[in-house]
């Protein structure tokens, strides 16, 4: 055999090291992409911060303004939006009353579901959703604080004691006007309309494989010759 042969005979023998990558970080064909570290601080801050907005702003606007009923509406823009404190024993906007423990348990479900979605299954990946779901869970944190009693006073009507604080008024005239709400519901329709939005307009389909980083086919047929030579 020619020297150049048993030199070409030599480095295809030659064993390629081994990947010194985990087996658990290691992508898995058809896996979603593993999620980057700052979605679950751009997912934290949002769902505490948002949560910690709306519980310190029922707390001074109930302490400034009093229960409901107790002071007349204090207008921002007269005869449109205002602050009137009001107490929901119902959901979002007032729908439902009566059913607060019940809307309290569904709360903590969500809460689950969304850490599941996002993080097991690898949701939080795409930054919209992650944004989107960290203001979900900010209001589920919000009112569900109110929904467990942790304002009730002894004193209060019994009715109150599941019932959500708010204290933003908003009316188009007095023969139309929304129910009263707080930051809470505010950020669970801004994540909702988010989610909304991205099921009409997704993201674009990803490039070809080899954009996407993973070999062709013809790269791989160019791989299986090469070996087989």
């Amino acid at each position: 055999m020619p020297p150049s042969s048993k030199a070409e005979s030599s480095c295809s023998a030659t064993p390629q090291p081994a990947s010194t990558e985990p087996p658990s970080r290691r992508p898995v064909p058809g896996s979603p992409p593993a999620v980057p570290r700052n979605r679950y601080v751009i997912f934290g801050l949002l769902a505490v911060l948002g949560a910690a907005a709306d519980l310190i702003s029922k707390q001074v606007v109930f302490a400034k303004r009093g229960l409901p009923a107790e002071s007349d509406v204090w207008w921002v823009i007269e005869g449109y939006v205002g602050i009137e404190t009001a107490v929901n024993t119902g959901a979002v906007f007032g729908l439902g009353a009566g059913r607060g423990l019940m809307f309290a348990a569904l709360s903590v479900l969500a809460a689950i579901g969304i850490l599941i979605w996002l993080f097991w299954f690898r949701a939080a990946y795409q930054l919209w959703l992650t944004v989107a779901l960290g203001c979900v869970m900010a209001g589920i944190f919000g009112n569900l604080y109110d929904r467990l009693g942790l304002w009730w006073q002894p004193g209060y009507p019994e009715a109150w004691r599941s019932g959500v604080r708010d204290w933003i008024l908003w009316q188009a005239g007095e023969n139309w006007k929304w129910p009263n709400f707080n930051i809470a519901d505010s950020l669970l329709v801004i994540g909702a309309g988010m989610l909304l939005w991205k099921s009409f307009f997704p993201d674009p389909p990803h490039g070809s494989p080899t954009e996407a980083g993973q070999p062709s086919d013809t790269d791989a047929g160019a791989t299986t010759t090469t070996n087989s030579d």
